[in-house]
């Protein structure tokens, strides 16, 4: 695949997760962030208010994220910056 064509693959998949996010917020729900630097049972939550959470799943078959702790507002721009959601 041609570099081109590459980058506008990851163009089309960076708008389609814009959109979901702000889908999301717009029916009041949160929207998760999965990052590879978090252990695979947390992630975050950013909610329709602009808070951020950080939460995690205690077991497999748990359903409900327990709360780590919230972020700071430095913290949440960071982890928005970082996945190209600003």
């Amino acid at each position: 695949m041609q570099a081109a064509a590459i980058k506008e693959l990851e163009k089309r998949g960076n708008d389609a997760v814009k959109r979901l996010r702000i889908a999301k917020h717009e029916k009041g729900l949160p929207f998760m962030i999965n990052s590879k630097s978090l252990p695979g049972n947390q992630c975050y939550l950013e909610y329709p208010d602009g808070h951020m959470e950080l939460v995690t799943l205690k077991s497999t078959t748990d359903q409900d994220f327990t709360l780590i702790r919230v972020l700071s507002v430095v913290e949440r721009n960071e982890v928005l910056h970082n996945f190209l959601l600003r």
